[in-house]
Order: structure tokens, then sequence, then C-alpha cells
């Protein structure tokens, strides 16, 4: 039998419910019904990596829009009203670089983002200098570092960031990295004790850290042990400081068939957003178009779609 390459293929779901309610699998597969999805995006291209901020009547989901054609993600925003209508979406973010995975968060006011960058070599931090659509590249955090799925929280008076980084070997997949500041816009220390934990099954972040009833650090994680992306864990921070870190797996898991069986192979990012949660699901394509659309791509005849909105 000749060898059918695989193609991983992301949906993005807003969930009526918020992230607690949701630790509990059956709360997701009773609310499957009423995911909202986002717009298929057409042959060969996916969305994936959903973070929102709710603005007035709206809620806007970023996305990294990918399109296999030309292997290049960038950074999209889909507008959703008060009732989950879709309003239609827009380019938020593009770079001569692949971007993905757009963490948003709050800050006096403001809407900062950071986005996966890692062919650029730095975790930078950009700020909606005209919110939804204008961003700035305000300040870098690390530099000269292949870090991906970058996610931040600031507790008990101090900044941690989580993180991978890509390598050899899928080491993205099975590691993660922590570092920490006083201050959001740094400096920045990487923690000496990194990698902190070597776990396919678990260490690669996924959604947006949150503090549980017990006032510890609870970091949405990835089960890469199957496959990319299988299915989302919860990682507990039971001991976290500059100096130490102690943390263990709890026991809830998500997987991709709980919101949709069309999508059932995997479940990879798991994101907050007041009463709604945000998440990807996963079909896996065994498609022998894919090397048709490979010798396109190197054959100059297509070009990237972010170029223009």
């Amino acid at each position: 039998m000749r060898f059918k390459p695989s193609s991983d293929f992301w949906k993005v779901g807003i969930v009526p419910a918020p992230a607690e309610a949701l630790l509990d699998a059956e709360t997701l597969t009773d609310c499957a019904s009423r995911i909202t999805w986002l717009p298929d995006p057409g042959p060969w291209r996916y969305l994936a990596d959903p973070f929102a901020i709710k603005r007035s009547d709206a809620l806007h989901v970023f996305v990294e829009a990918y399109d296999y054609r030309t292997k290049h993600g960038f950074i999209e925003r889909h507008e959703f009203g008060p009732n989950m209508e879709w309003r239609g979406k827009n380019v938020a973010l593009a770079r001569p670089f692949h971007l993905s995975y757009p963490f948003l968060l709050e800050q006096n006011g403001d809407v900062l983002m950071v986005p996966e960058s890692h062919k650029a070599g730095e975790i930078a931090l950009y700020r909606a200098h005209a919110f939804p659509d204008r961003w700035i590249r305000e300040v870098v955090l690390l530099a000269d570092i292949p870090a991906a799925e970058t996610c931040l929280i600031q507790h008990q008076g101090t900044w941690w960031m989580f993180y991978t980084i890509v390598g050899a070997g899928a080491r993205d997949q099975r590691e993660l990295h922590i570092a920490f500041s006083e201050r959001l816009t740094g400096p920045w220390k990487v923690h000496p004790s990194n990698p902190v934990l070597e776990d396919r099954a678990g260490a690669r972040p996924g959604g947006t850290p949150f503090v549980g009833v017990d006032d510890k650090i609870i970091l949405p994680v990835q089960d890469c042990s199957v496959s990319y992306g299988g299915s989302i864990r919860f990682l507990q921070f039971n001991e976290l400081s500059p100096t130490h870190v102690a943390c263990e797996h709890l026991p809830q898991r998500l997987t991709g068939n709980f919101a949709a069986s069309d999508y059932a192979d995997g479940l990879h990012t798991f994101s907050i957003c007041g009463d709604v949660t945000l998440i990807d699901v996963k079909r896996i394509s065994r498609s022998f178009t894919r090397h048709i659309v490979n010798l396109k791509r190197r054959a100059g005849l297509v070009r990237t779609r972010s170029s223009s909105r």
C-alpha cells in the first residue's frame, strides 16, 4: 500500500457555557447542539487557535487562518452579534512569517495580543491601537527563541508565561517552559527548571490559564501522545515560584467527539471569554490530493491569501 499523507483540518466553535462548567466533559456533550461554528474557510484551509474579546454587543473571535496551498498562517477576526449571528471577518494581523495562536489579554482598558511567531524567533507583544484590526508590535518579551503557544497570567503580583519550544523530534509537543516577570512588558526571566515538564501526553499549552477554586493556576495543555492536539487536559500548579515548580494533571479530559462527531480526531484549544468558551476540533484527512497541493505551491502557482483583505 502506498503512503497517504495526512492533513489536519480544524474548525472553531463557540460553546455557550463558562469554562468551569466545561471541565466536565458531559457538559460539553450537552452543549454540542448549541455550539456556534465559524464558517468553513474553503478547500485546503482551516481555522484554529481561537481567542475572543467582547466589545459592546459584539464578540470578536481571533483565529489562525491557515492555507495548505501556501503553508502560511495569519490572524483573522470573525465578529458575532449578541445572538451569535456571524457579521463578517477581516484580516487582523499578517506578517511575512507564519502567525498563529493569537493569545489575547486586557490590561488597563487596552487589548493586547501575543501571537505565536516562532519562525521570527521571538515572543512579541502587540497592542490594539485601533481595535479590532490595527495592531502594533510594541515590545519583544523574549528574544532569540522559537516559542509556540505562549500564554500569560498575572497571579499574586507576578506575571507568568507558559510556552513550548519548536525543535527537532517534535520537541514542541512534549515540553513546557515557563518565564516570569514583575511587569507584563518585562524584563522576563526564564525559569531555571526549564523545561519544567516533559510529557507528550500533556505539556504543550492549549488555551487560557485560569485560577482554580483553591487559588492554584490551571493551564489547559494538549495531549499529543496519539496525535498532535489529540485532546485537552488540565495541568494544576501546586507550587509555582521563581525557583520551584510542582504540578499535576487533573482527571478531566476533553476530546473532539464530545463536540462534533465529524471532527473527532482532536481538540487542542480551550480559551475563556466570560460566559462562553472557545474550542477547536480536528478531523484528519488522508488524500492524495495533498500531493497536488504541494506541487502547485512549489511551482509558485499560489499566493498568500492574507496579502489582501
